[in-house]
């Protein structure tokens, strides 16, 4: 899953946050303004299972750290048609209780201008402005979360692994890769999700699941890496943009 590293370059600063950008749940942050406080930037998507598996982790830091200076922004970069919807990003920070600031990147302009180049990825900054550490990908919580307190002259207890491949020392071994469409076959994961968007329910293995919002839906869970054969039937008012496959700690 791999692990949090710090900054390669000492002087790498903070870029500004474009001019006319939608902050859904707090006034517009200018990053400049941030000098004095270490600030958390995470690139997420509300239709991506590995975004929402990172989840619990950057909530938890906004709710430990933030009374102690810590400024937790999710930026919110879509990589699926339905997540390009800004109403379905706003029902998805409710719904999933994001009390941190998030803003809308829908043309990428925040992604470029951090070179970013995937779901989900964090850059944490000092109180000067300057990178102090990165991870791209799941996984380094506890990396980032210790890395957090070195800023705040904490001594933290990171947060425990909320599933057994998050454990830094677990065998995790790579899953089947991300599917588009409504993909029905084999696979190799610990889990398999679709992204999902409209009303209805989809059938996978015989099992019917509801559809009532855009984002990613659950199909298959296994307690550890395991090959499967997935059959997906998508319903009528659903639609299926991909299947996406979660890593599993090895059976091995």
């Amino acid at each position: 899953m791999g692990r949090a590293v710090r900054a390669p370059v000492p002087d790498i600063a903070a870029p500004p946050f474009p001019v006319g950008l939608t902050w859904v749940n707090v006034a517009m942050l200018r990053m400049d303004k941030q000098i004095g406080r270490p600030v958390l930037v995470e690139f997420f998507d509300v239709c991506r299972v590995n975004s929402l598996r990172t989840l619990p982790y950057v909530r938890a830091w906004h709710e430990r750290y933030a009374g102690h200076g810590l400024r937790v922004i999710s930026v919110h970069a879509p990589g699926f048609e339905a997540s390009r919807d800004p109403d379905v990003v706003r029902d998805a920070v409710a719904r999933l209780g994001i009390e941190h600031a998030v803003v809308l990147d829908p043309d990428l302009e925040i992604w470029r201008l951090y070179g970013n180049e995937g779901w989900p990825a964090r850059y944490l900054f000092d109180q000067r402005g300057m990178l102090f550490e990165v991870h791209f990908g799941e996984g380094g919580y506890a990396d980032t979360e210790r890395a957090i307190g070195e800023l705040l002259g904490l001594d933290v207890d990171p947060l425990p692994p909320v599933r057994p491949e998050d454990d830094p020392d677990a065998l995790v071994v790579a899953p089947t890769p991300d599917q588009p469409g409504p993909y029905s076959g084999p696979y190799a994961a610990g889990g398999v999700w679709a992204v999902l968007s409209g009303r209805g329910e989809v059938v996978a293995n015989g099992r019917a699941i509801a559809v009532d919002h855009a984002g990613a839906y659950p199909l298959v869970e296994h307690d550890r890496h395991t090959e499967g054969v997935l059959e997906l039937e998508v319903g009528d008012g659903v639609t299926c943009e991909a299947v996406c496959f979660t890593p599993g700690v090895s059976a091995g």
